[in-house]
Parts: C-alpha cells; structure tokens; sequence
C-alpha cells in the first residue's frame, strides 16, 4: 500500500522553504529535495570513479534520500538552526514524533523498507552514504540562499546563515564531488542546469494548487516507481532499483532545453512529437552531457531515452520491447541493468493524475484539469501493470 506514502510526498510542493526572507521566487521542500538526489548522484558517480564500482551503495544512498525527505516533510516548519539543535538535543524524542505521525502511511509497505526507515534515524552511522547526502543538502540549500541572498544582501542575520552554509559544506570538502561543483565549471553547470527545472512549472497554461515544477515531478516519480518496484511482487535485483529511481529521476530531464511542452500541444500537429523528440536527443548531445564525465553519458541516455520502455543492456547493447515476465524470468539480474519503463510510465502518469486531483480538490477547477484526470483514470482503471496494481491506486486517489 504506497497510496499514503505518494501522496505525502506530493503534498510537500506546497511546503515553504525560507518564508522567513524576501524571496524572489518561491522555495519548496519538495523541489529542495529533488534538486538534493541530483547532487547526490553527481557527489557519488565521482567517488564512484574515484574508489571503484562498489563502493557506494546505491541503495542505501537512494533509501537514505527518501528516509529523510519523509523525515522533513513532517519536521519541516522548523527552521534550519533551531531544527539541528533540537535534533542534538531531543533528537529522540523528535524521531519518536516522525515515527508515530507517518505510522499510517508506512502501513502495508515492504517490512524491511519501514524497518531500515526507523534504523536510519535510531542508529545513526555515519557511512559514506549519509555524508554524500549531507554534502548535497548543504550545496542545494546554498543554491537557493545565493538567489536569497542577492536579493536582499542587507537583511540582519543574512551573513552568519551564509557563514554557517560554507561552513557546512567544508566540512565535505574531502569528497572529490563537493571540490568538483563548488569549482563551478561543468559538473556545477549541470546542477545548475536542472536547479532551472524548478522554476518550470507543470501545467503552465491552467492554473492549479499546489503549482509543481518539473523537478519536483521528476522526484515523485522516482521515488513512486522504486516504492513500487519493491511491490512487483518479485525479487528484483539492486541495479533494477537503481534503474527505476534514476530513470525516474532524470526521466524528463531534456526539458530544460525546451520547456515542457504539454501533451495536447504535442498531439496537435501530425509528427510534432517526433520533431520535438529529435530536437531534445540533439540538445541533449550538444548541452546536456558534454557537462558530465563521458563514461557517465551512456547511463543519462539510458535513463532519459526511450524511457517508458521495458529494457535491458547486454554488452553494452540496449534491447527494448520486453513484457515484465520475460524482463523478471530472463534478465533479473544486475548484469542485464534492467529497467521497467512500463511501471515508469505508470508513475509519471499518476503523478500527473494526482496533481490534477490535489487542485480540483483545492477548489480550483478548469474544463481541462477535470478531463485530463478523467483521461488519465480511464486509462488506468482496473490495470495491473509489471505487477503493480495501478488500478486500485488510482481508484484510492480518485
């Protein structure tokens, strides 16, 4: 039962972040802690690199992020320096409070995830993993703050807030990523880069609450499709939780080139799909990658392109076109790097679904907010898909 869980993080876009301070644009925690994963696979794939394969647990790298988004969303009006002391002080009385608030919506998920959930925060260790997240929390948070900080440079207290950023930052100055992007070349330009996803806006043309940005989507997806990856019902291998995440999270990434162009517009004009598909394959050569490692590119392609296809990649081949049986019976294995675009597919679909419901249930309602949820409803109700029921998710939500 994921239904709790997914509409707790969706409920986080209309979470305020420095609403305390004059703020050109506005802060979100959900888009916060998406833009912080993204940081997070930048700071790793360079330790990666550094170290060798297997020294960073992926898993655990992207369990821990959605551990502590959980974890804000509940705690998050507590502003920074009064939150890290209390967590010193009472930090578990303040878990204890998190546990028992998201009891219910932990309520039917996988046993071990709600186990490895309470352990992250009762045992503490610190792992290379946690300090790769750190590090990210920190360059995000800067990120925002120098927007803040331009604005009003003169508000009292400003200079200490930044001071205590660097500070913390410094304190990861031994990951070779956190040296990399605070040199503020390519690999910054990358983050920079989809930092700008946070101020596209889902459904540009209707107005809705709470307004999402495509950054944000990309994070709900990729942490509905790994929830779900682990409800398929099968034993699915570490690089297929990997693949779906990762997908998930970088699945519309081409838009910052060319804004998110909405599906009514797409399917107005005969081939105009394909015209805009070619254009982001292009722009994604020319703009995107050329920022990341090389030995990183077929990895961002893989997650990016074709990405609601069923695939595996067999010596270094990318095959397409499996049905979830053939994908678990055949390819279940971390060699095969398999990657469920169906089930992707399937999340970014409710995401959209849910956030056209949050708004008709905000009050705010549009001829074509109503029809692209009853669209979207019809198209999945009663489904099962890679053996997730979708249909009574959907129904939950409806």
């Amino acid at each position: 039962m994921i239904e709790n869980i997914v509409e707790r993080f969706s409920k986080a876009a209309s979470m305020q972040r420095w609403n305390d301070h004059i703020r050109p644009v506005e802060f979100t925690e959900l888009d916060k802690q998406a833009h912080k994963m993204v940081i997070a696979y930048v700071i790793a794939r360079f330790e990666e690199d550094r170290m060798g394969l297997g020294s960073v647990n992926w898993i655990s790298l992207i369990e821990g992020g959605i551990f502590e988004f959980l974890h804000r969303t509940v705690l998050t009006d507590i502003k920074p320096p009064v939150f890290h002391r209390m967590m010193k002080e009472k930090g578990e009385e303040l878990n204890k409070h998190v546990f028992h608030r998201l009891e219910n919506d932990m309520e039917g998920l996988d046993q071990g995830f709600q186990d490895r959930f309470r352990n992250y925060y009762l045992e503490s260790p610190n792992t290379l993993e946690r300090r790769i997240l750190r590090a990210a929390h920190y360059l995000a948070t800067q990120w925002e703050f120098k927007i803040i900080y331009h604005t009003a440079p003169f508000i009292y207290g400003i200079e200490k807030t930044k001071e205590n950023i660097e500070n913390q930052i410094e304190d990861h100055y031994d990951l070779i990523g956190v040296q990399k992007i605070l040199l503020g070349k390519k690999s910054f330009g990358f983050i920079d880069l989809c930092g700008q996803l946070r101020f596209q806006k889902r459904w540009a043309h209707i107005p809705r609450i709470p307004e999402t940005s495509v950054l944000g989507h990309m994070f709900i997806v990729a942490a509905t499709s790994y929830l779900c990856t682990m409800e398929m019902g099968v034993d699915a291998c570490s690089k297929r939780f990997y693949n779906n995440f990762y997908a998930g999270l970088f699945h519309d990434i081409p838009e910052v080139l060319t804004k998110d162009i909405i599906s009514p517009v797409k399917g107005s004009v005969e081939g105009l799909k394909e015209i805009i598909k070619d254009y982001e394959d292009f722009q994604m050569k020319e703009e995107l990658l050329p920022l990341l490692p090389r030995p990183w590119h077929a990895d961002m392609k893989y997650f990016s392109e074709s990405e609601f296809e069923n695939k595996i990649q067999d010596n270094h081949e990318v095959i397409k076109g499996f049905s979830f049986q053939n994908l678990t019976k055949k390819y279940n294995k971390d060699e095969f790097s398999p990657l469920d675009g169906e089930l992707l597919h399937a999340a970014d679909r409710l995401a959209a679904f849910i956030e056209a419901k949050m708004s008709l249930d905000h009050g705010i309602k549009s001829f074509e907010l109503e029809e692209a949820a009853e669209n979207i409803y019809s198209d999945y109700a009663g489904l099962k898909i890679s053996g997730v029921d979708f249909g009574r998710i959907f129904k939950y939500f409806r």
